[in-house]
Order: C-alpha cells, then sequence, then structure tokens
C-alpha cells in the first residue's frame, strides 16, 4: 500500500501523537517532513491489517534537537494534525526494498571455570534476600520484569578482569573499531516466571551514550528448570537519520556459562520466561552490563 498525503504544498501541521494507554504528545512539522508521511503510513498499514507492515522505533528530535521521543509503532494509536492532512490509499503497490544492515554478536562457551561457575551460583542463592525488582526511565511496569543485585564486588571484578584481557580479540570478531575504555559496568540480574524484557537499545539517552558494547553472561542450575528467555537482536535500517528496529533479529540461546557480545546501540528484548516452579534458585540468571568508551 502506498500513502499520498495531501495538501502538497510544505507547511506547519500541529501533530498530536496518540499512544497506548491514553498517553498523549504533541509536536510540530512540516506537512512533507518523512517523518510525518512515516506516522501516518504506520496507522494507515495497521488499518489495511497487512501481514507485511513493519514495525520500528520511532525516534522523533524534539526541543531543537536537544531531546529525542522514542516509541515503539506498535504503541501509535492515531495521529490528530491541524490544519487536516488527507490521505489517499493506493492499493496493490509493493513496498520499496529499504536497506538492512545486519546485528553481529558473538557468543563464547565456557566463559567461567568451573569452579568459578559453582561458587557465583552458591553466591546467588545465599543473595536472594538483596535482589530488588528492576525499573526504567518511565517506571512502566509493562516493560521490564526481573530482579536485580547491584554489588556483588567479587564477581563483578572477576567479570571486568576477563572482559578486559578478552576486549581485543571481541573488538576484532565484531569487526569494528577499536575504542579506549572508560568503565565497565554490570549488574547481576534473575529472570524468574513471567519476566521479560521489551525492545529497547542500551545508549539511547545522554546518561548511556558512551555505551559502546553489551554484555550478557548466562548462568543457571542444571538440569535448567525454566524455558524461553531467549535474547533478540534485530537488525537495523537508517530511517530519516535515526537507526531504527527492522523486523528481522538474530536469536541467542541463554546457553549455560556462556556470554554473548554485541553493539549497546541494536535494539534488543528478552523473550518471556516460563519457570513452573517460580522457585528464585530455579530462574535464569545474568551478569549484564557494558563497556564505555572514553568520551571525545
Amino acid at each position: 500500500m502506498q500513502t499520498d498525503l495531501q495538501p502538497l504544498e510544505s507547511q506547519d501541521v500541529k501533530v498530536q501523537l496518540l499512544l497506548v494507554g491514553g498517553h498523549q504528545y504533541t509536536l510540530y512539522l512540516k506537512s512533507d517532513a518523512p517523518i510525518l508521511n512515516s506516522l501516518i503510513t504506520t496507522i494507515v498499514t495497521r488499518a489495511a491489517k497487512q501481514e507485511s507492515a513493519s514495525h520500528c522505533v520511532f525516534q522523533i528530535p524534539i526541543n531543537e534537537g536537544r531531546s529525542a521521543l522514542c516509541f515503539s509503532s506498535e504503541q501509535l494509536v492515531g495521529l490528530v494534525t491541524e490544519p487536516p492532512i488527507w490521505v489517499q490509499q493506493v492499493e496493490n503497490i509493493q513496498p520499496v526494498a529499504t536497506n538492512i544492515l545486519n546485528s553481529h554478536y558473538i557468543q563464547i562457551d565456557n566463559f567461567l571455570s568451573s569452579e568459578e561457575h559453582e561458587r557465583l551460583i552458591k553466591y546467588v542463592l545465599a543473595k536472594e534476600s538483596a535482589f530488588t525488582p528492576t525499573n526504567t526511565s518511565t517506571n512502566d511496569k509493562n516493560y521490564r520484569r526481573s530482579m536485580v543485585l547491584y554489588s556483588f564486588p567479587e564477581f563483578s571484578e572477576l567479570i571486568v578482569n576477563k572482559i578486559q584481557k578478552m576486549f581485543p580479540d571481541i573488538i576484532s570478531k565484531l569487526d569494528i573499531p577499536s575504542f579506549n575504555i572508560s568503565q565497565i559496568e554490570s549488574q547481576l540480574t534473575a529472570h524468574n516466571d513471567g519476566n521479560f524484557y521489551k525492545i529497547h537499545n542500551d545508549n539511547g539517552s545522554k546518561e548511556t551514550a558512551t555505551r559502546e558494547l553489551t554484555y550478557v553472561y548466562y548462568f543457571y542450575r542444571e538440569p535448567k528448570k525454566f524455558s524461553g528467555g531467549e535474547l533478540l537482536i534485530y537488525d537495523s535500517k537508517v530511517e530519516n537519520n535515526f537507526y531504527v528496529s527492522a523486523e528481522s533479529f538474530k536469536t541467542v540461546e541463554p546457553r549455560n556459562n556462556s556470554i554473548v557480545f554485541f553493539l549497546s546501540r541494536y535494539m534488543h528484548e528478552v523473550l518471556r520466561v516460563n519457570c513452573p516452579s517460580k522457585s528464585f534458585a530455579d530462574s535464569r540468571f545474568t551478569i549484564n552490563g557494558w563497556v564505555r568508551r572514553t568520551e571525545v
């Protein structure tokens, strides 16, 4: 389906975004702005119930470029435009192919020794009462559900030292330019029954902009008592000078005692975990974090 916007002459348009949950946001765009066309196309395509409708993340510069409004296309319910923008729908026109930027990751098995792995599991189970619920900057409880431990110095130091030693090899395998490390962050996360983390990236704010690499180390008790919890790493495309997620993705299995590295700018998500026992000890555990570059 192709959408033609009317009128054709460029003019200022007041656009009110209607988002899931009753949220609203008003911005001002030119009637011929590509982002306005993308917003309207999203609504029209969904109305036509096209199976090929693409899902993306809108990242709209606001406040004269000092901020960005970010939301998933699935969250967009409707638009109010002033003056009206009318859409002519043209059927049976194939969408223009988009250049997809493939995501890349590496997964390394047997990251810790058997003795280190066993010590870590015993440590985590003894620290159950110290875990706290995770949250997001928007405090949306339906976006992320898990438990986290921020202080675990013995093992955070172990992980960070190993990553520092492996850094040249990691950079080489990911085929990205090297950079000076300013910090390696870490946190310990537990995903139990019904836990998940919806699509997001790890360096989309001013506070996180220097994150270059994301890592996730998986560990759990054997035999495994949960299912699900796969990591989806989305391919990317450039839309209106912003990286947005494509429909295609790579699926990473949470293999015990393995660690995954990928670029922090990639959109990714954690699928829902199913843990019938609901016991903390049967959780999908990770030590995850970010390798930050030195600011120029």
